[in-house]
């Protein structure tokens, strides 16, 4: 069985986000094994699909698993499958991909491909409730704290503001006690301290309780970073970066209910997985 690694939200090896990408001829095999090869790749997430018989509302169903266990939505595995089926589409018609229609957890999720070959996601958009602090959470961040929001139930993360991008890249959390959080993780932010730079705001996201301590390039999480920002600097299009030692960029248009992620992706590994179900 044929397995690939793909580095999202870059368009070089070895940046971004990696993901394994699985494309099955057949039904999903069992959760257990899905789970097993999941932990075995050991990456924030491995993606499977299969193909959708034809005159469907969608062409692929494709599934996300962490190496702790499966989530409802993914963007930078889903970047990655896409990317996977551009690729084979060109090898073997010699014609990139047209749109592709998943269907996933979180309902039907579009990929799209341009010629300068980035991929953009159509993603349902987050909601936004401002809370208060929670208390394990500050103090596990160990940083003075600007505002905190929390997502819609297809994400269930803590959107935190922090004071500036210095905090945020010098964050350096206690992540055994966010492991005992009960949500799926945190994603702390802050405007971009020089937009010339190419982007508009700066992000991390830390998911111990998912088994990945810092996550290099969230997409999902951009589903809300999205509405937040936009709010906050009055426009619908923006550029994020994310990561700490891996970094990323994420392009977003706000769409209303849908929000619009764009980025590059590149494989880097492919090889063959021989425990078959």
């Amino acid at each position: 069985m044929r397995i690939r690694i793909v580095d999202a939200f870059t368009d070089r090896p070895f940046r971004g986000n990696p993901a394994g990408v699985l494309l099955l001829d057949g039904v999903f095999p069992s959760d257990t094994w899905l789970q097993q090869v999941a932990a075995e790749v050991n990456l924030s997430e491995t993606a499977f699909a299969h193909p959708l018989p034809p005159g469907g509302h969608a062409d692929w169903a494709l599934r996300w698993f962490t190496p702790a266990g499966e989530v409802d939505m993914c963007g930078h595995a889903t970047l990655a499958t896409a990317h996977v089926l551009n690729e084979d589409s060109l090898a073997t018609t010699g014609r990139p991909s047209g749109p592709v229609r998943f269907a996933a957890r979180c309902g039907i999720l579009t990929t799209g491909f341009a010629p300068d070959g980035t991929v953009t996601m159509d993603f349902p958009t987050s909601s936004l409730t401002p809370v208060a602090p929670v208390p394990e959470v500050r103090d596990a961040l160990g940083v003075p704290v600007t505002s905190v929001h929390d997502t819609s139930a297809h994400i269930g993360d803590l959107v935190v503001e922090l004071t500036d991008e210095r905090a945020v890249r010098e964050l350096a959390p206690d992540l055994n006690a966010l492991r005992g959080y009960s949500r799926r993780g945190v994603i702390v932010t802050a405007a971009a301290e020089d937009p010339a730079r190419g982007y508009d705001f700066v992000s991390r996201g830390f998911f111990p309780a998912f088994g990945i301590d810092e996550d290099p390039v969230t997409g999902s999480a951009h589903t809300a970073l999205a509405p937040f920002w936009a709010r906050r600097l009055g426009r619908d299009e923006l550029v994020g970066l994310q990561g700490g030692a891996r970094r990323g960029l994420v392009r977003v248009r706000l769409a209303g209910d849908r929000t619009l992620l764009t980025g590059h992706a590149v494989t880097v590994i492919d090889g063959e997985l021989l425990a078959t179900p």
